[in-house]
């Protein structure tokens, strides 16, 4: 059965796109991601314009995460404190990213700086993410993981003890400074903007490795600074480029918000580093597969008028 989206400017299978929701939705409550990492690829592959692509999934992050995070805040697992400074610097970093936007769209060099910045950031975070967990597990097998699974992040977390603005997070149990949680927060607002994700992938292994939070209350906070992050940048994309396709979005986040509580269930089955080393495989293999296309297909790399869709 196929739908006209009307902002995209074309017609689509609608199990597809309930499908994918349905996936992405499912990572989401499983991994603490808003999925937009693994969603905005899928819907180019089937020829979403990426403008569009990018600004409609910001749009059903905010329901996908939203279901997400209140399953997360029913099991105490959101720091909300924590999420809260992450998000100021997630508005003011998606408002930035917002007029990048509009800037490349007008260049007509969207495209490619799109699957560039989705290569590079993929494969340094899921990389540094896999070693790291697939040494973790390593050490629990021989019975020597000295302090769990956290050990990386209370190594650096050790760094910012030292920054001002020294802030406690109960629900965390930790004391840090605030600055680096806002400094991540806008780089994820930028980030949202630009390739339409929550940032999850980089904001949970931050939360894990830097900040020094532990694993759970790691992905419940990220949930619940997604929703608001993601929702300010949706509105900004309608607003200023026009590249939210309401009845697409509609369609993805129906399947993302049934996913997402089967994700957090699931979740709770698994240990905090066999969740990041999925994790890490997936954000590993998507980087590989945007590089060979980037790499197969040239005269791709950069559109000569700017992209379709959104308006134009």
């Amino acid at each position: 059965m196929d739908i006209y989206l009307p902002i995209a400017g074309m017609s689509i299978n609608f199990f597809i796109l309930l499908g994918a929701g349905g996936l992405v939705g499912f990572l989401s409550g499983l991994f603490g991601v808003g999925g937009g990492f693994l969603l905005t690829p899928l819907l180019m592959m089937v020829g979403i314009p990426p403008a569009v692509a990018a600004a409609s999934d910001s749009n059903q992050i905010v329901a996908g995460a939203s279901s997400g995070a209140f399953a997360h805040w029913r099991l105490g697992n959101v720091d909300f404190k924590m999420g809260l400074v992450i998000l100021i610097g997630g508005i003011a970093g998606g408002t930035v990213g917002v007029q990048v936007v509009k800037y490349l769209r007008a260049m007509g060099n969207f495209e490619f700086v799109m699957k560039v910045v989705y290569v590079l950031m993929l494969g340094l975070v899921g990389g540094a993410m896999f070693i790291e967990s697939w040494r973790t597990i390593r050490r629990s097998k021989k019975g020597d993981a000295a302090g769990g699974e956290e050990m990386g992040g209370a190594k650096l977390g050790q760094i910012f003890q030292k920054l001002p603005l020294k802030m406690h997070f109960q629900r965390s149990g930790i004391n840090t400074s605030a600055l680096f949680p806002f400094g991540i927060g806008a780089t994820v607002g930028f980030m949202a903007a630009l390739l339409g994700v929550g940032g999850g992938f980089i904001m949970v292994p931050a939360m894990i490795y830097i900040i020094g939070m532990p694993t759970i209350a790691a992905i419940g906070t990220d949930l619940f600074q997604i929703v608001l992050t993601s929702a300010n940048v949706t509105l900004q994309q309608a607003w200023v480029n026009k590249t939210v396709d309401l009845l697409l979005a509609l369609t993805l986040l129906f399947g993302s918000t049934i996913g997402a509580q089967f994700g957090a269930i699931a979740g709770r089955r698994m240990k905090g580093e066999q969740i990041r080393i999925l994790l890490a495989a997936i954000v590993l293999i998507l980087a590989v597969k945007i590089f060979f296309d980037l790499i197969l297909t040239p005269s791709d790399l950069v559109s000569l008028a700017p992209a379709k869709g959104g308006g134009h």
